[in-house]
């Protein structure tokens, strides 16, 4: 989910919240279902939800596993939190830094720009 989500980031979740197109979603990986994967909610498609990470070169998602049943749509996402600076960086500056991006809510890709980058992968 680069460049929305850093690794080391973590999320605070709404369980069983309505999921719209444009919302970054927590599901199970439906070939691996005690695996939980991020990914954004594209659009609503017979059978579910087409999910896609935000890193269009990384095809871990509905592009590999098609689209993603409703049961298996764990939560939304709607704040990210980042991780603190490494112990090595832990300067009044950088703090103050980190304390201003820390906590920020996960942004929300308009619905017509979901659909319009959803048209382009069926074109392929």
């Amino acid at each position: 989910m680069v460049p929305t989500l850093d690794p080391g980031d973590q999320l605070v979740v709404q369980y069983g919240a309505v999921v719209r197109p444009g919302d970054v979603v927590v599901v199970r990986h439906p070939f691996r279902q005690d695996l939980l994967i991020v990914k954004r909610a594209v659009e609503r498609r017979e059978g579910g939800w087409w999910v896609m990470g935000d890193n269009p070169l990384v095809e871990n998602d509905s592009r590999e596993f098609g689209t993603v049943p409703d049961e298996l749509v764990v939560a939304r996402a709607w704040l990210r939190v980042r991780r603190p600076p490494g112990a090595g960086q832990r300067s009044a500056g950088a703090l103050l830094s980190w304390l201003g991006s820390a906590l920020r809510p996960v942004r929300v890709v308009p619905a017509a720009s979901a659909a319009r980058f959803s048209r382009r992968l069926r074109a392929r």
